[in-house]
């Protein structure tokens, strides 16, 4: 019985022994795919996380309202122009006039010229002026006109009537105004034609003097 006994175990220890085999290859097998797995899922959650980054690189910029893109245009204008230099203000006070003054003779020019083609398409041939009826920087002006009141004390009032065309209807328009005027001698009476020259204010109303007495009335 022992012999036989001894057999089986001979027997059936060849056989068990390659089935521990199996388990270390099984076990061997298990850890790959473990590895693999975790390989994996790192790849994944790498995936995951460039993900966004590369969505962000590409989404589409927002739109630019029209008050953006005007400050964007004027941020690089201005970046583009050099920076003047410092100046004081008189010297920046004097570009001022001078650029005034330069404008100024522009548009006497252009004015001037727009009255003698006016007269031209009239059939007139600019009239000479006066000279009491130029004006020029630093002097009075002066106007003719009749009197038409002589009542207060050194002072008369003095109708100027005025005469033009209208610019675009062509119509003769006539008008009038009245200055009153200092007559320090009292020599003007209703009725006559004087000259008045601009003064300094004398009164409330008063900014114009008595020059001579054109005409007297009849």
């Amino acid at each position: 019985m022992a012999e036989e006994e001894k057999n089986e175990t001979e027997e059936t220890t060849p056989d068990e022994a390659p089935a521990e085999e199996p388990a270390a290859e099984v076990a061997a097998g298990d850890a790959s795919e473990s590895e693999a797995v975790a390989s994996e899922a790192e790849a994944e959650s790498s995936d995951a996380a460039s993900a966004p980054a590369s969505e962000s690189d590409a989404a589409p910029e927002a739109p630019v309202g029209p008050k953006e893109k005007r400050r964007r245009a004027r941020a690089e204008k201005f970046a583009a122009v050099p920076a003047r230099p410092e100046t004081s203000p008189e010297e920046r006070q004097a570009e001022r006039d001078a650029r005034r003054a330069g404008r100024a003779t522009v548009r006497r020019g252009v004015r001037q010229r727009q009255r003698d083609k006016a007269r031209a398409a009239r059939g007139q041939t600019p009239e000479p002026v006066a000279a009491r009826d130029l004006v020029r920087p630093g002097t009075q002006k002066t106007r003719q006109g009749v009197v038409v009141s002589d009542k207060a004390a050194k002072t008369i009032t003095v109708r100027i009537n005025i005469t033009r065309r209208h610019p675009e209807y062509k119509k003769v328009v006539r008008t009038s105004s009245t200055l009153h005027v200092h007559d320090e001698n009292g020599d003007a009476n209703i009725g006559d034609t004087v000259v008045v020259r601009e003064c300094r204010p004398l009164s409330r109303t008063k900014r114009w003097r008595l020059v001579e007495v054109v005409e007297r009335a009849k």
